[in-house]
């Protein structure tokens, strides 16, 4: 069987996109999933995305970590999506389609994606630290110096404490640049290490850093490893809502396996 497929990254967090509107990719197989998205032995990326047939929005986003397994909301997974819909011409510039958590908008301004992700109302707070849940498990950190921080140790080590150990936890590392910027580095669950990037992780920061009074503005830079996104939202009565996550896209190359 041949399988075609894209690659693309958002402030390089990287995806594999292969269009199953005949749903004739064989998702139920773990291995190959994660045989695809081994860098040494496969395509390599942080996760799989399949673009499936959906009743009631343009398309059905399936996000698959790169443990082969069915992962949760992914924001720069989803970014991606919208852009690769819009390259085989499932869609225009605008599109409202269906993840993990539900319904999602987005708009394309050529490679600049914005969108629109779920309400905020359950934020946790552990010590000095906040739990929120952006569509997927996020635990935010302060840190003073994000350079010299062990991510992958100290990510792991919250992910697979008593608390998170079950269901697993994104852990993100920020630190104050200004009232309107901070840098973040995130460990991620299913990939198992830092990525360069996080859409849900740098959402969960965004509105972490307004709960813990670290800025009043509502529309906050938020530089990762792999280049800067931008988020902007309301604070309600219940929580946030009417988030939005803008970044870049790029379709790194197209091409086809055999399996």
């Amino acid at each position: 069987m041949i399988i075609k497929f894209q690659k693309y990254q958002g402030t390089g967090n990287d995806f594999i996109i292969i269009d199953n509107t005949d749903l004739s990719f064989p998702s139920e197989n773990i291995s190959l999933i994660k045989q695809l998205c081994d860098r040494k032995f496969g395509i390599g990326c942080d996760g799989l995305i399949l673009i499936n047939p959906s009743d009631s929005s343009d398309y059905l986003m399936n996000y698959y970590n790169s443990d082969g397994n069915l992962g949760s909301m992914c924001g720069n997974g989803a970014r991606c999506s919208v852009k690769f819909a819009q390259n085989i011409n499932i869609i225009k510039n605008k599109t409202v389609f269906t993840a993990f958590d539900g319904l999602h908008d987005a708009l394309i301004y050529d490679d600049q994606i914005t969108l629109s992700m779920k309400p905020v109302n359950d934020i946790i707070i552990y010590g000095n630290d906040l739990f929120l849940d952006t569509g997927s498990p996020h635990y935010v950190k302060l840190v003073s110096d994000i350079e010299n921080i062990d991510v992958f140790s100290q990510g792991r080590l919250i992910r697979n404490n008593s608390i998170f150990k079950n269901n697993g936890v994104n852990v993100n590392f920020v630190q104050v640049i200004s009232k309107s910027e901070f840098s973040v580095r995130t460990y991620e669950r299913g990939v198992e290490n830092e990525t360069l990037s996080c859409g849900t992780g740098v959402t969960a920061v965004a509105l972490a850093m307004f709960e813990l009074n670290k800025t009043s503005l509502n529309k906050l830079k938020i530089a990762t490893r792999g280049g800067d996104l931008s988020v902007e939202f309301n604070k309600c009565s219940k929580g946030y809502d009417n988030i939005k996550l803008t970044g870049n896209v790029k379709m790194v190359y197209s091409g086809e396996i055999q399996i």
